[in-house]
């Protein structure tokens, strides 16, 4: 896919645009600026020009809507990433609905999250759901008529999920059932499913007896857990037990892995198509 991409940013290079992308990382989360990090690696990669601009902990909201406001009106920019968590001191949707929809490559704002909903093109699917569609389609798992479990109910995750298997196309027209913490008996929905797509936050919460045989597992999560017995002191795993899953699961994600890859790889398609845009605009 990133091939794919290099092509399309040569296309655009050609008629003298170079997509760029620009990461607000604020404060010192050690996961948000590794991921950021890899970010920057994959758009030096795939030839996106990006910026990193990192702010102190204690930056006012003000300031950050000062430096959003700049990145709107930036003719090099044509993605803006606030990455999340943000400080609890800044109101993360006040961020988040400053950045202009042309711009908004994680697709956070109402009038994308609007457009995914109604199957708008033009709209910006979030990354990591998005990922998840592309890799079931790239792996010909038919989504087609399929019974499709969503553990989680975050509008990062789990509501644009369902948007997207809905939708009339490939990687779509599932039956969509989305289950979350406040489900009852959750073991007797998740085993319903063809596809179980989980990202609910808790390590290895997903169990094999809760997994029908055979069914396509996609793990969402990423977690760390303590390990006294890894040099770090910790490893990472899903939100399914995957020594567990993979002995029913006719397919399943890595943690690390998997779904982590897709999503840098749709950031990065989600800002060569704003670049795209704004050429058409």
């Amino acid at each position: 896919m990133r091939a794919d991409l290099a092509a399309e940013i040569r296309r655009l290079g050609a008629e003298g645009v170079t997509p760029g992308l620009a990461a607000v990382l604020v404060g010192d989360n050690p996961a948000s600026a590794t991921y950021v990090r890899m970010k920057g690696k994959a758009c030096d990669e795939a030839g996106l020009y990006h910026e990193t601009i990192r702010l102190s902990r204690d930056t006012t909201e003000g300031e950050l809507l000062g430096l959003v406001e700049r990145l709107n009106a930036d003719h090099k920019i044509h993605g803006i990433l606030v990455q999340l968590p943000l400080p609890k001191h800044i109101d993360t949707g006040h961020v988040l609905h400053r950045v202009s929809p042309a711009k908004d490559v994680d697709g956070f704002h109402p009038e994308n999250v609007g457009k995914v909903s109604i199957g708008d093109a033009t709209g910006f699917r979030p990354a990591t759901p998005y990922g998840v569609q592309q890799l079931l389609v790239r792996s010909q798992i038919e989504t087609k008529g399929s019974h499709a479990v969503i553990v989680g109910r975050s509008n990062i995750v789990g509501r644009p999920m369902a948007a997207l298997l809905l939708q009339d196309g490939p990687g779509g027209n599932a039956t969509v059932t989305v289950s979350h913490s406040r489900t009852r008996d959750m073991k007797s929905v998740t085993r319903l499913a063809d596809i179980l797509i989980v990202a609910i936050g808790k390590p290895e919460f997903i169990t094999g007896d809760m997994i029908k045989p055979g069914a396509v597992v996609v793990d969402v999560g990423v977690n760390r857990v303590e390990d006294p017995s890894t040099k770090k002191g910790y490893r990472l795993v899903g939100d399914v037990k995957f020594a567990e899953a993979k002995e029913v699961a006719g397919a399943i994600t890595p943690v690390p892995g998997g779904v982590g890859p897709m999503t840098i790889t749709m950031l990065l398609y989600n800002t060569v198509q704003a670049a795209r845009q704004w050429v058409k605009a």
